[in-house]
């Protein structure tokens, strides 16, 4: 959910300032009026101005902002700051923050509403379902509704939801379609393995997110399906299936040294961007489900790498910051090439559209600045990330 109005980068303007721990009170303490005028300037046209914004905000202690930016959410003039300050709220894990996102899903600022479905994606709340579940029928744009299944599908424990996510598998728009099942095996759904399994036989946009949601899940009745795949399925698929076999635990090595192989064949040799989505893309899911060396092939293979190839790399890289935080603090700080890393982690958080996501990326990374001693690797690559991705 990016700014519409673009981003306009003016050199040599952004100030660069090292990690700062927010102080309680006293000396060095930012006050409530700095905060406040710092949330009014979060929809200046400028991104600088908005940065810096953002940045005062996040270093102020917890008891001053977060009931400012609660009032600035529920009422403030300015749309866009409401969106803003919501979305920075949500980095103080604040307990009074489930209620406010809780009235945000009957706003009718849709920006607002986004935030809370994504809010309960990573906090269930069977109170909250019904909403949800209510919604359905009434978000049907591509902004909204991934965000709204996502946080039904989170809900997976609730035979409710259970029931609305398995008839969305076979239903509806690929795009929706495809949302879904992603989500789906992002939670372990295994209630959705026979949908799962039918769309994963059919030839077509939805089968290789099918296969890959299959292999999250972890029911090893699916390599009967990846078997017959493997023999029949075309092959910009096999990177997909490849994943999915490893998922499975099956063979892993094998399958993800195929997909760096296949990741180096497509970029050396013109004409296989899709498989080079494909092979990204799966190292992505398996950096997402832990796997190390898949986090650090991609940063080998992408650093040097140059676009069409490059944005593929840097958005399977995007996707691990956002799914697995600490894996990709800890692989971050084994690097040999940091500056490539951060390089391409700016570069996919600048093509993400995942507002909330990004906040929670955030925040861990200032909270694993604190925690860690002075001096230490942790510390020092956390402080590179705030600086590289300004936050």
């Amino acid at each position: 959910m990016r700014v519409a109005f673009g981003f306009i980068l003016l050199i040599g303007c952004l100030v660069t300032t090292v990690a700062q721990e927010p102080p309680a009170a006293g000396k060095g303490a930012i006050a409530a009026p700095q905060v406040k005028a710092a949330i009014d300037k979060l929809g200046v046209l400028e991104f600088p101005v908005r940065m810096e914004a953002a940045r005062t905000v996040r270093r102020a202690s917890a008891a001053v902002a977060t009931p400012l930016l609660t009032e600035a959410a529920a009422s403030h003039k300015d749309g866009y700051v409401r969106f803003r300050a919501l979305v920075l709220l949500s980095g103080f894990n604040d307990p009074g923050t489930r209620d406010v996102m809780t009235r945000m899903l009957t706003e009718p600022n849709d920006r607002l509403r986004a935030v809370a479905y994504s809010y309960f994606a990573y906090h269930p709340d069977p109170v909250a379902l019904p909403r949800l579940l209510e919604a359905l029928p009434k978000e049907d744009s591509e902004f909204m509704r991934p965000a709204l299944t996502r946080a039904i599908a989170a809900h997976g424990n609730e035979p409710k939801a259970r029931e609305a996510i398995t008839g969305l598998v076979m239903r509806g728009q690929d795009f929706f379609r495809g949302a879904v099942i992603e989500a789906v095996g992002d939670f372990k759904g295994t209630y959705a393995f026979g949908p799962l399994t039918e769309v994963a036989k059919l030839a077509g946009p939805l089968q290789d997110d099918a296969v890959i949601a299959l292999g999250k899940i972890g029911d090893k009745r699916a390599l009967e399906t990846f078997a017959t795949l493997q023999r029949s399925a075309p092959r910009n698929s096999q990177p997909a299936i490849a994943t999915a076999i490893c998922l499975l635990g099956v063979n892993c090595p094998s399958h993800q040294g195929y997909l760096t192989e296949t990741l180096r064949f497509g970029i050396a040799n013109a004409g296989f961007q899709e498989l080079v989505r494909g092979a990204a893309s799966g190292l992505g899911a398996l950096g997402a489900s832990g796997n190390e060396d898949a986090v650090r092939a991609l940063i080998q293979i992408g650093a040097p790498s140059q676009d069409p190839a490059r944005a593929a790399i840097a958005l399977a890289l995007g996707t691990v910051a956002l799914r697995n935080h600490q894996l990709m603090l800890k692989v971050l700080e084994q690097s040999k090439d940091l500056a490539g890393a951060l390089e391409l982690l700016r570069e996919a958080f600048d093509m993400l559209e995942e507002d909330y996501e990004e906040e929670r990326f955030f925040a861990f990374v200032r909270r694993s600045y604190w925690q860690a001693a002075a001096g230490s690797p942790t510390r020092k690559v956390a402080d590179a990330l705030i600086q590289k991705l300004e936050f």
